[in-house]
Parts: structure tokens; sequence; C-alpha cells
């Protein structure tokens, strides 16, 4: 069984051990969340890096001291140094699945498998020069080992037919080694003394090996679930998922079986860590690269100079897959694919291109954004993420700079420049889900698809004048469209219909080009004498003739989530600015109709708005479904069902207060009445009711509790001194006085009404079901028109009308004596302070800050409690540029909050207002988990798990040092007793324990080693001398 853990440095595996004479092996293995080494016959274990997402595969490079492993939760491919240091990406883009991963020593490469892509690429060590080096006949590349010494690549495949093959590593001379009585051949390792392989299978529950040839297979070791296998000497070493472990066997006979290290968390790729592994050998590229530009690769007699994918880059294929965006260049051989290094590309559907400024344009559904790059990926940027609901068609006009795209959501087909900005709608009647659509800006005119009830193609010019249905008949679901600039025809393909057709721009002399073996044809583009698409169910890019449909080729299959497909050259048919149709207009800001991004439904004056509330100032909010400005006291209401509390601040969110916090269930909208001083607000929680308080929050009263639902929209009627309400649950918009009595219907059935208001004698209000805005008479509820239709998203609704002069404010003669905030109630005004904040006995002025509060870390917020006031509501405090605040604690001298956060590696502090944000510790830190201040000797001590050390620092983070650094292991919470000089802290590495030691680091003792499973915080009870800890 394995022994106690020991967290002595081991022995490095590049320099020889004390009083031996060559390096001891350690084992280098992926553990999912973290990357440790265990020597084998000493169970001595210590951890590399950690706070990992997934790593599966992994390997070294000896001589320079690097680290490599694949993560496929991240897709990446990631380098360290050996110790743990320089952590950092190799690639980053175009991975799905890496499951397999070999470094050359020789000839300093990278080789990796991706089961997802079914490809084995290569690069340098930096990620540059990436190749795909194999691609065909490829299903599920799993493991891949090298001989650098031979210059042959070995790897398995566990799809359909599963088998291991090798080849040059330069791709060439492929051949199948093994491909009868295997089924998921996972680990592979070569044994370069004795000329052989090792695999193991673990559904065959196997350890196998035979010659470099595939010559004299044998079994070895029968086992429970193998993963990955590595090889010293006479020793084979292997994790196996089922007993989570790392166990050893004699490689020969398979006896002498030993349990290395169990209990581990999920055990994956492994590797013998010393310079037997990756013995000497010619560098067959030589000093000079072998004189190649980019790649040298090895093969068995010499080398090939080749060329990184995609590398000549005058015209390619440019095609969406959802989740990235990539590119086949017609300059290379293979005709294979590259990622173009983008970022937060989540669900990328329409695709277009500017060669004038090499840039690609796409639309993104997830993210409801239209953004825009350099072919290489550089210079990304948004240019529109507001008022899109399903953006799934796209088109530049290249001539004047001009970006179209359609919106299945909201019905639409807008225009803006290339950059978003002068953004206007140009068609909006008449539209059921429009698709796809380009544009001819030479001839004038835009054609797109629409797939709704009655399927059609449309044209309209691009100014969306002479508007006209040109296909109307047999589609189903016409997705892509191109234009033949050259015969003047327009090309779509219909994934109903499953068919490839093309007519003339007019529609006229319709035919079908392609009618068989379509099964789900989406994006569509033209070049030269070829016709492309996309093909969802085939799951592959085809090409056909443009004019007869004969001749078809699959460019690339195996691939999911196909989208759009363009081809990206510098041959677009251009014309003078005169034959595109006039765009003056567009250059001025023109309103068609009403969206919701804040424009208007003009009444001269007087206007209908729907807007969205957004001001950084105004952090920790969850669900702030009701909102009121008092214009008059320039102050904030708001209601917020997540944290069930209603609020008030000043205009620029300073002094907030929590007004209403009890018996509050889902608070939903609020209205107010700064004259009367009274505030109103629904509650449709489990007992939906309507109440009212001042504005300060005093005299509340429950108006109407019975035979409500969900009421949503609420407005007061000054004139009219009665209340109204919209309820989507019972379908009904009512009435009552202020006080809530004289309770009636006006209209009924109403579908979901959601947001209502009042301008002159009608009430106007928004309705989810229609997905309208409507208006009645305020009074009678008769009358009732629709204002504008075919608005998805509609939320509230308010009216503003300029020529109403603002009535008096009650605080208006210096804030009403207050120091903080003054509040309108029906019998005047009170004074206020922010949440946490007491009143002072004169009534008028408040403390500065609370006297006591809790301090809390929400790793993107830190927040306080003060424990002065009944309502405990905690209350952020705004420092910028939180990411992963882990531990904090706080001087109470100099008022300032020190805390760590791992994502940037850093131990900052800042006023207790959020200011004076500074770096105290800005290098040198893997994960400071723990922290804490002596506020006596002005020190500041930290643990950091990642490197499983104890440090201190003045507070200013000079003079710093390393207090412990041996026998720790993953030493989490920590806290100081300056009066008595200890320091304790808990570690919950493989023996839980908690320790103590002088605040110098000497006289260390452990105090707790028993019953601890993770014991994660702790604090000191400074006045009965005793330490309070928390685990699980």
């Amino acid at each position: 069984l394995v022994g106690t853990l020991t967290l002595s440095p081991l022995p490095s595996p590049l320099h020889p051990s004390v009083g031996s004479g060559r390096p001891e092996p350690v084992l280098l293995f992926a553990n999912r969340i973290d990357i440790r080494q265990v020597l084998p016959h000493r169970s001595e274990y210590t951890l590399l890096l950690n706070n990992l997402e997934n790593a599966i595969a992994l390997d070294f490079h000896h001589s320079k001291e690097l680290v490599f492993w694949s993560d496929v939760t991240l897709d990446r491919i990631m380098r360290a140094n050996l110790n743990g240091s320089n952590v950092e990406e190799v690639v980053s883009t175009g991975l799905e699945s890496p499951g397999g991963l070999a470094i050359d020593w020789i000839h300093d490469k990278l080789y990796w498998t991706d089961s997802g892509t079914s490809r084995i690429e290569v690069a340098n060590l930096d990620g540059t020069h990436r190749k795909v080096l194999l691609w065909e006949n490829l299903e599920k590349p799993r493991a891949i080992a090298l001989h650098p010494m031979e210059g042959t690549i070995y790897w398995t495949d566990w799809g359909n037919t599963p088998r291991i093959e090798y080849s040059s590593m330069d791709g060439s001379n492929r051949r199948i080694i093994a491909d009868t009585h295997l089924f998921w051949p996972n680990g592979l390792t070569i044994d370069y003394a004795g000329h052989r392989m090792y695999w193991v299978d673990a559904k065959h529950h196997v350890i196998e090996r035979a010659d470099l040839d595939g010559r004299n297979r044998k079994a070895v070791i029968s086992l429970p679930h193998p993963f990955a296998i590595t090889v010293f000497e006479d020793s084979l070493y292997w994790t196996d998922w089922h007993t989570k472990s790392i166990n050893s066997a004699n490689k020969f006979t398979g006896k002498n079986q030993e349990i290395i290290r169990n209990k581990l968390h999920f055990p994956m790729d492994i590797h013998t860590l010393h310079p037997q592994r990756q013995p000497a050998g010619k560098n067959r590229c030589g000093a000079n690269n072998g004189g190649c530009t980019h790649l040298c690769l090895p093969n068995s007699k010499d080398y090939t100079c080749a060329c990184p994918t995609g590398f000549r880059l005058d015209k390619f294929l440019l095609f969406a897959r959802r989740m990235d965006i990539r590119r086949i260049s017609f300059d290379t051989e293979d005709l294979s694919d590259d990622v173009i290094p983008l970022a937060d590309v989540r669900s990328a559907v329409a695709l277009d291109w500017d060669s004038k400024d090499d840039y690609v344009y796409w639309t993104d559904v997830s993210t409801d954004s239209i953004s825009r790059a350099k072919w290489d990926g550089s210079g990304q940027k948004v240019v529109v993420d507001t008022s899109l609901e399903s953006p799934a068609g796209l088109a530049i006009d290249w001539v004047t700079n001009k970006l179209y795209w359609t919106d299945a959501g909201t019905d639409r087909i807008e225009v803006s420049n290339t950059d978003g900005a002068m953004r206007t709608v140009v068609i909006w009647e008449n539209l059921d889900r429009p698709r796809d659509i380009v544009v001819d800006p030479v001839g004038g005119f835009m054609y797109w698809t629409d797939w709704g009830v009655s399927p059609k193609i449309e044209r309209a010019g691009m100014d969306a004048s002479s508007r006209l249905v040109i296909i109307s008949s047999n589609l189903t679901w016409p997705n892509g469209l191109a234009i033949d600039y050259e015969s003047q025809r327009l090309y779509w393909a219909d994934a109903g219909m499953k068919t490839i057709e093309y007519a003339n721009l007019d529609g006229s002399e319709r035919k079908v080009l392609i009618g068989s073996n379509l099964p789900h044809p989406f994006g569509l583009t033209l070049y030269g004498e070829r016709i492309y698409w996309t093909d969802w169910q085939a799951k592959s890019i085809q090409s056909a003739d443009r004019r007869t449909g004969q001749a078809r080729e699959t460019l690339q299959d195996n691939l999911e989530n196909l989208m759009d497909i363009h081809v990206f050259h510098r041959h677009r048919p251009t014309g003078t600015e005169s034959a595109s149709p006039p765009w003056g207009a567009l250059n001025s800001p023109r309103l068609l109709v009403p969206c919701t991004s804040g424009e208007g439904v003009s009444l001269c004056n007087k206007s209908l708005l729907k807007l969205p509330w957004y001001n950084s100032a105004f952090s920790g909010l969850l669900t702030t479904d009701g909102l009121a400005v008092d214009a008059i006291g320039r102050k904030v209401y708001w209601t917020d069902t997540g944290t069930n509390r209603i609020e008030v601040g000043n205009l620029d969110g300073s002094m907030r207060k929590v007004l209403v916090w009890q018996n509050l269930d889902s608070p939903r909208a609020i209205a107010l009445y700064h004259e009367m001083g009274y505030m109103y607000w629904t509650d449709w929680g489990e007992n939906a009711k309507l109440e009212r308080s001042g504005m300060d929050g005093s005299g509340r009263l429950v108006l109407i509790s019975n035979n409500l639902g969900w009421p949503n929209g609420l407005a007061v009627d000054k004139a009219g001194s009665q209340l109204l309400w919209a309820d989507a649950h019972t379908e009904r918009i009512e009435a009552a006085d202020l006080n809530g009595a004289n309770r009636h219907t006006l209209l009924s059935p109403v579908q979901h009404p959601y947001g209502l208001t009042l301008l002159d004698s009608y009430i106007y209000w928004t309705d989810w079901q229609t997905r309208s805005i409507h208006r009645a008479d305020k009074d009678t509820g008769a009358n009732v028109i629709l204002v504008r239709a075919n608005l998805p998203g509609l939320m509230d609704i308010q009216a503003v009308d300029r020529t109403r002069q603002l009535g008096f404010n009650k605080c208006s003669i210096r804030n009403g004596g207050c120091s903080h905030l003054c509040l309108p109630h029906p019998a005047g005004f009170s004074c206020a302070c922010p949440t946490g904040i007491q009143l002072k006995s004169d009534e008028q002025t408040c403390d500065p800050s609370p006297e006591t509060y809790l301090l809390f870390s929400s790793r993107g917020s830190i927040r306080r409690i003060s424990l002065d006031t009944n309502d405990h509501t905690d209350v952020h405090v705004p420092v910028p540029e939180l990411n992963n605040v882990i531990s904090l604690d706080y001087d109470s001298v100099d008022g300032k909050i020190y805390y760590t956060d791992v994502f940037l590696d850093v131990i900052r502090r800042a006023d207790l207002n959020g200011s004076s944000m500074e770096t105290v510790i800005g290098h040198g830190l893997k994960t400071t988990d723990g922290l804490a201040v002596d506020w006596v000797a002005r020190n500041l001590y930290w643990t950091d798990t990642g490197r499983n050390t104890i440090e201190v620092a003045r507070l200013d983070g000079s003079c710093r040092k390393v207090l412990i650094n041996n026998s720790l292991d993953e030493p989490r919470a920590i806290a100081a007793f300056p009066k008595k000089g200890y320091l304790f802290w808990t570690d919950w590495g493989h023996i839980a324990k908690i320790e103590r030691a002088n605040l110098d680091g000497s006289e260390r003792k452990i105090l707790i080693n028993t019953d601890l499973g993770w014991p994660n915080g702790l604090t000191l009870d400074y006045d009965t001398r005793r330490s309070v800890q928390e685990w699980e």
C-alpha cells in the first residue's frame, strides 16, 4: 500500500541524485485537475501544476526542461517549465478533443492527435508553423508516440475500425501495423532499447506488446481499465481508471505487479521523466533547419520541407462551424482547414468578407451580435450588439462600405456602415423569418430568402425601393443564396426540397442544378466555375460545376455544425459609386421603427420609450424587474426579485439604501407619486398583492391582495387619482383609487400584458403574446388600437412628456437639512443613511461608515454586511478589476482591505470605499488561497497552494520572504495572533492538518491531524484564545 505522503522536494530528474551516478526516474502523470510527479520506488509525491480544467495527454522535453499537456475542456495545448513556472498556451484554436500528445526532442516539434477533428497535426514547440499532417482515413486517433531516431510516428485509432498505424514524421510511408483484436487502444509507448512498442486496450483489459513493425504481438498483463502506459528499463508503468491508481510490472513477464500510488483523482497520461526516455540521435534537419523556410520534418531516410496549413492565402474558402470560423486555402495540396484565432465565438451562423480591408464579418446567434476581424484573427471587434435576436443572414456592400443583415427574431432587414454606425431598419413589413441575404451593389439590388409560413425569395433596391417577390412556389427552407455576377443568375439551396437551384435575377427561367444526394444543404457560394455548399446532415463541404451540377467533389467531411460558406478572393466586380443607389439619407440617422435599444414612437413633444437601464454604479443587482425615477427628488427606486428588496439611490448610484426587505416575495413593478410622498409596488409571489408606503419606506400598507396573479405593469394616474395595473395571469388591466378602493376592470381579456404607462387620456401597454404595443382610453378601456406590431422581446414602457412641468421638491431647500438622503413621505420628508449606516440622534446626519461589519469575497466582488442595522444587507465594495477573489483580510489601522486574486495571481489592497486600489505583490504567485494581516508589526502573510509555500512581506509588499516551504501539501487558510506571536494555518493535502508556528516560522507544530477533510476557513477568538475552523 501507498505510504505516508511526503512533500519534500523530489530528486530532480534533470540532475543526478546525491550519492548516485545517474538521475533517478520520476513518473510524470496527468490527474485531470493537476499534473504530479511520483518516485516509483519510494512513493514520494509532489504537485507540479494545479487548478487545471481537464488535463488528459502530456509529454516533456528533457533538455529544455519543459512539460506539455492538452486540456480537452478548454481545447488547448499548454506548456510550462518542469518546475511549474511560466505556464503558457501553445495551441489555442481549432482543437476539439486533443487526446494524444508527443514531443520530438531531437527536431523540437510538437505532434498531437485530435479525435474531434480526426487529424494528426504538427507544429514547432511554441505552436508556430502549425500543419495538418494526416487527415485521410482517420476516425478517432488517440495515443501517439514518436521515434525521432528512426523518423517515425506511431498512433492508435479507436474508431469503427480500431487499429495501430505508423508513418514517417513527415506523414509519408503510412502503414497499418495492427488491426485485429483491438477495441479501445488507449495508451501507447515505445521501448527504444528493446525495439518494441507497448499499448493498452481498455475494452479488452490488457497490455500488449509487439515489434515496431507489428510482428511478434503478445499479451503481457490483464487489467481492469488501463488508460496510459510508459516504460523504463525492465518495468512497465500504467494508469488505471477503475482502480484510480498507478501500477507497475515486469515488462517481459507481466509479473511483480505493484501499486505505486492509489486514491488518485482521475489518472490519465503518464511518462517516465528521465534522459533515457529521450536518447540522443541525429538531427536530420541539421543546424539550418534543412534549409527550409518553415517546417523541416524528418522521415526514415532524410527530411521534407513543409509549409504550415493554409499559409498562402490569396484566396480561400471561409466557413463557420458555430464555435469557430475556419478557412481552407486553395493554394494548399491537401485542402485541409485551419481555424481563424477568434475569441468568444459561440454560435456563428452567417459570414461575409471585404477584401479591401481584409475583414471577415460574422453573426453570432448566441451572443446576438455581429463582429469582424482580419482574416488572420487580429483586430477583432463587435460591430453591432444591440437589438438583435437571431441575425441569420449577412452581406457586405463592398462598393459603398455598408453592412446588411436579416434578423429572423425581429423580422427585419437592417443596414449600417461596416463599423456599425448609422444603423437603420430598411424593411420590416411583411417579413416572416428572413434568412439569407446577398447584395448586388453594382446592379443596386439586394436579395433575401424568407422561410416563414409562405416561403419565398424577394428582391428590392438597396434602399428598400421596388420590392418584389421573385420566387414563391416549390420552396420549403430556402437557406443559402449566391449571385453569379457573370451570368446574372441567382442560386439558392433549399434544405426542405433538398435541391440547389438557380434563376435569372428577376426569378425567370428557374432550373434545378442539383436534385439528388443533398440531405440538408445550408450555406452556398460561387467562385470561378464551381459552386460550393455546406450540408448539415452529410457533415461535409462539397462542390460541383456551377453550370451543370456535375463533377461533384467533397472537400471536407466529418465536420459537425456547418453553417455559412464563402470564398474570400480579390476579384469582386466593382462599379462606380453612382451605379449604386443614393445613400445620402443613411449618412444622417433616421428612425423608422421602434426597437428595444431605446428608439421611440415620435409624438411631437411626447413619446413612448422602451428604455433599458444600465449604470455601472449600480452593482450587486440580481433581477431588477421594476424601476421608477423620481425626477423631482432626483432619485431612482427599484425592485429586485432576486434579492427581494426595494432600494433607492441617487441618480448616479451613490447613497444607495434598502427601503423594504421584509415580507417581500418577488416584487415587480414600482410607481411613485412624489407630490403625495407615496411609493406603490406589485408583488407576484405566492400571495400576489399591491402595496403602498411612503417614499422613505414608512407607513407600509397592503392595498389589494385578492384576485391577483402576475401583476406586472403599474402606473399612477395623478389627474384621475387612480392606480392602474396589468395582470398577465388574469389577463386584465384594472384600476382602483389611490387607497385601493373602487377596484374595477378596464380591459379583459388582454393576452399577456407586461409594461403599462399613461399619456394624456390614454393607457399604453406592451404585450408579450401579441409582440405589440397597444393603446386604450384610460377611464373606460374603450377605443383599443394597435400602436406598433412585430416587436419581439417587449418589456417595460414609459411615457415621456417634455411639456409637463415638474412639481415641488419637498427636499429642495438644503436637501431638507439631511447630510445624505432626503426622502419624501405623506407628511413631509425624512433623512436617511445609506444601507448599513445608522442615523445619528439629530435625525439629520449619518456616520461615514458602519461601526461593526462583516467583509466577504464572492469571486467577482467584495461585499460588506453591517451589523449596526437590522436589515443585514450586503453592500458591494466598489473595488475595480476583480476577477477571482479568494481570500481577504482587513487592516483597521489604515482602513485597508487586502485580498488575493488567483486569476491575475496578485495580492492587492484598497480603501473600504473601493478607492486607491494598488498591487502589493504582483509576481511569483500561483494560487494564493490564504491571507492574514499582522496589524501590529505591519506585515502580510499568505499561503500559496500552487507553490506549497507560506510567505511574508511588509504591508506594502517590500522585504518579501519565503517563511515555510517544506512539508506543505496545499496550505489553505491562515490566521495571525500578533499579541502571542503565533501563525496558524490549515493544510488540506493528502493528510489534512492544522499547524502553528511563530510569526517568524520557527517552532512549527502540528495541532490537529485527525478527523479532517478539507479544512477551509480558519479564525481566532482572541478573547478566549481559541481557534475556530470550518471544514467540509
